[in-house]
């Protein structure tokens, strides 16, 4: 129970892996914070976390929006007793599937506006938090294995998460000195909605499963321990790192 008194925020979390990890992170026994922009999907994973016999809170936010990041910061805090030890700004959206040639700027635009700039954001008010309090903690940023390979067809999703570990290092300096740990964890294939059009097209998942030494996708539940991992805080030695959760895809 290494997250035992401890509170995690988890944005995107009533879902996917964000599911995946708040349900862990519970498990190791964290209070959790879930942000989602679906009320009823909400309802529903804090239900499944309270039925798990879990303390936790859910908060419509959306991402996009700075003034509501900045307020539902404010409101888990207040839920959660005053604390937050560890954020995860998971939430995110896929790419366009505009050819490159006809992409648009406002295109380009929408998927970074919620997967860099909501990313952010989240970060910066739950370091703001952190600093304020005085008593450190992990943020984390859920980049992918877009970062490492080539994301042709989807130029702005993987330029989003790849920029996301230049600001993962700067912040592991820049905040090392009020014990905030910060790292990316980069997830690789896994069975959610949001990739649920790549798993459906028989061709690409074959093609992924048979470059992935595991030869399957992930289920969202196997990030859990990775996340329970980056949210311990006995790592205290950690920071500006980026884990990859993908089955051997990026080295195979």
């Amino acid at each position: 129970m290494q997250l035992e008194g401890r509170t995690v925020l988890i944005t995107g979390g009533n879902g996917g892996i964000g599911l995946g990890m708040a349900e862990a992170c519970a498990a190791a026994g964290a209070q959790v914070v879930v942000w989602g922009r679906n009320e009823d999907k909400n309802a529903s994973a804090a239900a499944r976390l309270h039925a798990a016999g879990a303390t936790a809170h859910a908060f419509v936010c959306d991402i996009d929006d700075p003034d509501a990041i900045a307020a539902t910061m404010t409101a888990s805090v207040e839920a959660a007793g005053g604390r937050v030890d560890a954020v995860f700004a998971n939430a995110g959206r896929g790419g366009t599937g505009t050819p490159f040639l006809d992409l648009t700027l406002d295109e380009w635009h929408q998927v970074m506006r919620t997967n860099l700039d909501g990313v952010f954001l989240t970060l910066q008010a739950a370091a703001r938090h952190m600093v304020d309090g005085g008593h450190g903690g992990s943020l984390v940023a859920v980049s992918s294995t877009s970062a490492i390979h080539g994301a042709a067809g989807n130029e702005a999703y993987g330029t989003s998460k790849t920029a996301l570990l230049g600001l993962i290092r700067a912040l592991a300096v820049g905040l090392a000195r009020h014990e905030i740990r910060v790292n990316a964890l980069l997830p690789g294939w896994t069975q959610t909605d949001l990739a649920a059009p790549a798993y459906a097209w028989d061709k690409f998942r074959d093609a992924t499963i048979a470059r992935t030494p595991a030869r399957r996708w992930a289920d969202p539940a196997e990030m859990g321990a990775a996340a329970v991992f980056l949210a311990d805080p006995t790592a205290t030695f950690h920071t500006g790192d980026h884990l990859v959760v993908d089955g051997g895809y990026t080295v195979f």
